[in-house]
């Protein structure tokens, strides 16, 4: 069997870097992707980029010299004015390379829009067909179109929150968890979804229709 491929995309956004070192001893990759002010964060705890994209309006381009010739090292640079934000960019490099799996950090922070930006690129990796997780110290995010479980061993913290999206979720039933619900349509409007708790071992969420965007959460 093919081994799955894996790329970790880092982002402009906040980095606590007491977390993400900690989450990279347990976690390997195929691909470390930077996107534009994310090369900071790897520049400043020694690791070497595999890919570097962006426009570099956010870092200065000259971050960018140490790699020009290192081997094993590809330069992406871009125009400030284009259509994809940087992240979108890294995300489709990783597609590119075969990647299956995406764990994107800096993708989160101030700015709202981008974090709702890195979200839909949550949808655009689901449907190439690939997982995409985007995280942070407090939250992982990712989207679902089929039943999935939630490990209590495994879950980021206390909560679990779902939402329908780009339309209802149908069916959906949920079993070991604090709050169950037998086939409910969840739809765009309203909060029915939030702060959810694995009550088992493992929470069971099943659906017939459409996309659930996960918020696995601590306080």
């Amino acid at each position: 069997m093919e081994k799955m491929k894996k790329a970790v995309i880092l982002c402009g956004g906040n980095i606590r870097e007491d977390f993400a070192l900690r989450y990279f001893e347990k976690n390997q990759y195929d691909y470390w992707i930077a996107a534009d002010k994310g090369l900071l964060f790897l520049q400043r705890n020694g690791i070497v980029p595999t890919h570097i994209v962006g426009d570099f309006d956010s870092a200065d381009s000259s971050c960018l010299e140490p790699y020009r010739r290192m081997p094993g090292v590809e330069i992406r640079k871009f125009r400030p004015e284009k259509d994809w934000t940087d992240s979108e960019i890294a995300a489709k490099l990783a597609l590119e390379l075969g990647c299956k799996r995406m764990d994107i950090l800096g993708g989160t922070g101030s700015r709202l829009d981008h974090v709702l930006g890195n979200i839909q690129l949550l949808a655009l990796l689901l449907e190439a067909g690939a997982e995409g997780y985007l995280m942070d110290p407090n939250n992982r995010i990712y989207l679902k179109d089929r039943d999935f479980t939630v490990s209590r061993k495994e879950q980021w913290g206390r909560f679990v929150s779902l939402f329908a999206y780009g339309g209802d979720v149908t069916g959906l039933t949920l079993r070991g968890m604090k709050y169950r619900l037998d086939d409910f349509t969840l739809g765009t409007v309203g909060t029915r979804g939030i702060s959810n708790e694995i009550a088992e071992e493992t929470g069971e969420i099943r659906f017939r229709s459409g996309r659930l965007l996960v918020v696995e959460s601590r306080d």
